[in-house]
């Protein structure tokens, strides 16, 4: 388990210890079969619907929880160190409502939300394309306008939740020029909307990973979220609070697999002690722990950026950056703790190891972290000096 927290009220810590509970007698023991057979686990998002954690950062007059960001970041990572791939899907799930909430109009709130924020519609995001990852305003999907409706062609590349979810929020071209894109709420049932066969990975089994194709997908204008143009502006405030997500499932992971290492080392012995009494195990376990703490650290220092309502972009790709290599490194060094045992399916670590590549992949990867990063500190180097 992770060292004690600083959380802010007696309400957050009360949430926090609601989510491991869930977590723990809930989720927790139906991963494995999930992860073996590659079913979407629906389920455990209306389980974490109904106990409101899936619209804590959001307003409580639509049914989330009004809760900070960094509260809601550290109940994401707990879903996560139960389950990554619901982790990941929860909050790829908050980044869809994220436009809605945040530019979206009062009556589309009203509408939409608080079905979104209780779990009954799980959302997904579609921004990325086969030819269009890292450099968003490259996309070639395109909303035609025809009289009071858009219509919807191209597809989009690398769904999370792509075929399961209730909503899409898609970014689309309505003009030529780069910056031409629009914001949607599309129905997951509209017609003319379909998803390829999911996604064969690595890891993150349990998280279905679609292309999703919009063949004359019409969409109502009332389901535009802001004007014509608004777009890739809110993808890009949307992935800056994504990120944080990102990296907190990251530290999830980690801390699980750190979890796992940490029993065993206890329990294995080697020369009648213990190996975790061996200082080689034991200052690896070390290092483990102090990579989990600072990437913790990392992603909390953004979020209260974010909940001051200063600027966190610089921050948000810096969480997402250490978090998930942090993550990589430590899952490995977990493997390496329980040697034979940890490359085998017997444990999870194995599966631990698999989910967190990932994560240094999507939500923007971790090179383009250091462009974003890189090009922050040249645009305005005197920020660097008052972060510090």
């Amino acid at each position: 388990m992770p060292a004690a927290r600083l959380l802010p009220t007696e309400e957050a810590i009360d949430l926090i210890a609601l989510t491991r509970e869930i977590v723990a007698d809930q989720i927790a023991p139906v991963v494995s079969a999930y992860e073996e057979s590659g079913e979407f686990p629906r389920e455990s998002f209306k389980t974490l619907g109904r106990a409101g954690l899936l619209g804590l950062p959001y307003s409580e007059a639509y049914g989330g929880g009004a809760q900070p960001y960094e509260v809601y970041l550290q109940a994401l990572e707990e879903i996560a160190s139960g389950w990554p791939s619901v982790g990941v899907a929860a909050s790829v799930h908050t980044l869809s409502a994220f436009g809605l909430a945040e530019f979206g109009t009062e009556e589309q709130r009203a509408m939409l939300m608080p079905g979104i924020l209780g779990g009954e519609l799980l959302g997904a995001y579609c921004l990325s394309e086969p030819h269009a990852g890292s450099d968003p305003a490259a996309m070639t999907t395109r909303a035609t306008r025809d009289g009071d409706d858009y219509v919807i062609r191209g597809a989009k590349a690398w769904t999370t939740s792509g075929g399961n979810a209730d909503y899409y929020t898609v970014m689309a071209r309505t003009s030529e020029e780069r910056n031409g894109i629009s914001c949607f709420i599309v129905d997951g049932g509209s017609a003319g909307l379909s998803a390829d066969a999911p996604e064969r990975k690595m890891g993150l089994h349990g998280s279905s990973t679609a292309t999703m194709r919009f063949d004359d997908v019409r969409v109502p204008a009332s389901r535009r979220i802001g004007e014509e143009g608004d777009g890739l502006g809110i993808a890009l405030a949307s992935l800056d609070a994504g990120r944080l997500g990102i990296a907190a499932v990251a530290v999830g992971t980690a801390q699980a697999a750190l979890d796992v290492a940490l029993q065993y080392a206890r329990q294995r012995e080697t020369f009648g002690v213990p190996i975790v009494e061996h200082q080689g195990l034991a200052f690896l376990l070390a290092d483990m722990e102090a990579s989990v703490q600072s990437a913790r650290a990392t992603y909390l220092a953004a979020a209260r950026l974010k909940d001051a309502g200063l600027p966190f972009t610089r921050e948000a790709s810096v969480a997402k950056l250490i978090a998930t290599d942090n993550a990589m490194r430590v899952t490995t060094d977990a493997v390496q703790v329980l040697g034979g045992y940890g490359y085998t399916r017997d444990f999870p670590v194995e599966r631990h190891m698999r989910d967190a590549k990932v994560m240094q992949i999507f939500e923007g990867t971790n090179q383009i972290q250091r462009v974003v990063i890189s090009r922050s500190m040249i645009k305005d180097p005197a920020a660097v000096l008052r972060s510090a």
